[in-house]
């Protein structure tokens, strides 16, 4: 029995992954011009040292040996532009898991130079497998940070839910929970960090001092707080008062001045947007309160793009966005924006599966072109400000020493033209490389 216990551990120990010690190779790429995240001016021909999975150096090139570096490997990347991995803030990514879509978009996400996303609720028991294979490197994908979700009762009737909880009790599993006053706080908190969820998404139909209470225990059990800008009867006002990290969908914010508020979350219920200004006095007194605060708003711009033109192409549907129009969007963003409020790049939608890249490049185009951010700008957003809505800025979010070795390289000057962030020549996700050619060739459904 001993025997055979021995060499279950061995056989054990040889299937468990090296250790980040015992795979330290170090990279260096030389003469290429830094965009670091934090917002300042491209800093040419610099120097960028990995060791592992952390970024051991950054400087300028003339200032570091590379001699120093005897096992180094060298790459001169002259010409290319270098910046942080970037961050989608709002995807749904359990549904793509088990489709024979999912590893193209999973991989197209990375290749693309997302090393990191923040997923806004599913099924905990699907994120997590993906979350720890992402992690691992045991397939091609970004890092994968994810919710639990709370609402109020009523809330659990809606189909989603069901899909998110496909065998349990949608309300009543741990990513999943139905919220009353009743509600045991603390133990429903801990119960949503027994998931390996990063924060809580307070959803909707539930009261302004609910979203208060929950708030307040998940932060005093470390996990962030992320919920919608109007949760329903809570108004936005109400949502940013009670202390969340970020709220999505800028659309909603007009529930601050509509005449009316549904108590519920209701899609066929519209305001009277022709008659409510994005500028109103009542709403620029959230955005301060959210700058003095460091709430982040999740806007979803290019969703709403999107849902004008699904509308246009099928005239006979209903709205399912309340019927907010994208010029509105736009204007409710650029005057969050004007008013210092953080903008994270989430996108809540895909580009269709053939396409070259995924969504979010699509939402930093809107950001630029209409919203009025400079390219600086909608960088920072995609990375410094992503990393701080998930609630990793420590290790992630800018091209620094000590950061954690996400990076993507460019062909192209993104600060020249913002579409030139798609001239992906390669993304480097906690120190392993994934060249953009290898996944136009097809050869991305294991990482190496």
């Amino acid at each position: 029995m001993l025997y055979r216990l021995m060499g279950f551990a061995f056989a054990f120990a040889l299937a468990l992954p090296a250790t980040a010690e015992e795979n330290a190779s170090t990279t260096i790429f030389r003469n290429v011009t830094i965009i670091d995240g934090t917002g300042i001016a491209a800093q040419p021909d610099m120097t960028i040292v990995i060791t592992g999975e952390t970024i051991e150096r950054v400087a300028p090139s003339g200032s570091i040996d590379v001699k120093s570096y005897p096992e180094a490997a060298i790459i001169d990347a002259s010409g290319q532009y270098a910046l942080p991995g970037l961050i989608d803030t709002h995807v749904h990514t359990w549904p793509l898991v088990d489709t024979k879509d999912g590893p193209r978009i999973f991989a197209r996400f990375l290749y693309s130079g997302v090393t990191s996303v923040r997923d806004m609720a599913g099924d905990a028991r699907v994120l997590a497998s993906q979350a720890r294979r992402a992690k691992l490197n045991l397939t091609a994908s970004p890092n994968i940070y994810y919710s639990a979700l709370m609402a109020g009762p009523s809330f659990f009737t809606d189909p989603r839910p069901a899909a998110s909880a496909q065998g349990e009790t949608p309300g009543e599993v741990p990513w999943l929970q139905a919220i009353t006053p009743d509600t045991d706080m603390p133990l429903a908190v801990a119960q949503a960090k027994g998931t390996f969820a990063t924060g809580v998404k307070i959803y909707a139909n539930l009261e302004a001092s609910e979203v208060r209470r929950i708030t307040q225990e998940a932060h005093r059990q470390g996990m962030k707080v992320w919920a919608h800008s109007t949760v329903f009867p809570a108004g936005p006002g109400d949502v940013v008062a009670a202390g969340v990290d970020s709220i999505s969908h800028v659309c909603r914010m007009v529930f601050e001045i509509s005449s009316e508020r549904p108590d519920v979350y209701d899609h066929s219920f519209s305001p009277d947007y022709a008659n409510l200004s994005p500028g109103d006095p009542r709403i620029r007194a959230i955005y301060a309160d959210m700058r003095a605060r460091g709430t982040i708003l999740d806007a979803t711009v290019w969703l709403y793009k999107l849902v004008e033109e699904r509308e246009l192409q099928n005239p006979e549907r209903k709205p399912k966005r309340q019927n907010c129009s994208l010029d509105y969007v736009v204007e409710q963003t650029r005057v969050a924006h004007q008013m210092g409020v953080e903008i994270a790049t989430g996108t809540d939608s895909y580009t269709p599966v053939e396409d070259a890249y995924p969504g979010l490049f699509e939402e930093i185009d809107i950001l630029v072109e209409q919203v009025g951010m400079t390219p600086l700008e909608v960088i920072r957003s995609a990375t410094l400000v992503g990393a701080k809505t998930i609630g990793i800025e420590e290790t992630h979010g800018t091209l620094e020493e000590g950061k954690r070795a996400d990076l993507v390289f460019l062909s192209a000057n993104p600060l020249e033209d913002i579409g030139n962030l798609r001239t992906v020549v390669l993304t480097v996700k906690d120190g392993h490389s994934f060249a953009r050619e290898d996944f136009e060739a097809g050869a991305f459904n294991e990482a190496e």
